[in-house]
């Protein structure tokens, strides 16, 4: 493999609690990076009203998942808060074989299980500014009933722990157009650009 293949078939791990702001860091950073897919998950939890199955996640039933997981379809999975959430293998691989950067937004577990398979996995942890800050958007998010909200937040400081020993760079969301630019930057020169 050369050097500039190796550069260019990178999976890049984005990491943080609910509600710290992934998934609006993530479209920002794509729209300015070359030749990257961000991967859409597949989920059994139920699709909120604003929600596009195949853009925000892909949406199966329980069953279905678990059927995936038995074919060995995830290239990682978890249940959290009572719903799966998994990583579609096949659309990884294809991404990685056509030369692309595959962003994966995922939880802490996952994101180590992927860097146990492919240990040149880049992983970025995305912070909140203060835990205040995170109650608040998780709340104001409403997607949630306000005992998941909790659990969420109690979920956050483990999370932040773990990624304190697994995530090689750490972005704090204070504002969001800097904190896209830190993960720009941070995935720019592992890519090539």
């Amino acid at each position: 493999m050369t050097e500039e293949t190796k550069t260019k078939r990178i999976i890049v791990v984005i990491s943080g609690p609910s509600g710290v702001g992934k998934s609006t860091i993530c479209k920002g950073a794509m729209k300015r990076l070359k030749n990257v897919y961000l991967s859409v998950s597949v989920t059994s939890r139920p699709k909120s009203e604003t929600e596009i199955d195949g853009k925000d996640y892909w949406f199966v039933t329980e069953k279905e998942f678990k059927e995936r997981i038995n074919n060995g379809l995830f290239l990682e999975y978890a249940e959290v808060f009572g719903n799966y959430y998994g990583t579609p293998l096949d659309k990884t691989e294809e991404s990685l074989q056509a030369g692309k950067t595959v962003i994966l937004e995922i939880d802490v577990e996952g994101g180590q299980h992927v860097k146990q398979i492919y240990p040149d996995t880049l992983m970025i942890f995305i912070l909140p500014p203060t835990q205040g800050d995170l109650a608040e958007r998780i709340t104001n998010r409403g997607r949630e009933k306000a005992e998941a909200a909790e659990e969420r937040l109690d979920g956050a400081s483990n999370e932040i722990a773990a990624a304190w020993q697994h995530y090689e760079h750490l972005v704090i969301n204070d504002d969001l157009k800097q904190a896209i630019n830190e993960v720009v930057k941070i995935i720019e020169p592992s890519i090539g650009e």
